[in-house]
């Protein structure tokens, strides 16, 4: 996948620990630690945001619909 170069600013804390990751061989740079960190809270805002969504559901409403054409042949009028 084609990479892009952007600048970031981090706490001073923040960089020690991107610092102690790399130095432990977890990334081989602090570009791939960044980048690395960024997909995996991406993925996570992306399980999040489905989540929020459910809960928007009525449940009642949402069973009422399930079961409005049960036994039936039809779909219902919208």
């Amino acid at each position: 996948m084609p990479t892009r170069k952007i600048a970031v600013t981090v706490d001073e804390v923040t960089v020690r620990e991107i610092d102690r990751l790399v130095a432990a061989g977890r990334y081989p740079n602090r570009s791939r630690a960044v980048s690395s960190a960024l997909r995996e809270a991406l993925k996570q805002q992306k399980r999040t945001r489905l989540a929020v969504e459910c809960e928007k559901l009525d449940a009642g409403e949402e069973q009422a619909l399930a079961e409005e054409s049960v036994g039936t042949d039809e779909w219902p009028a919208y």
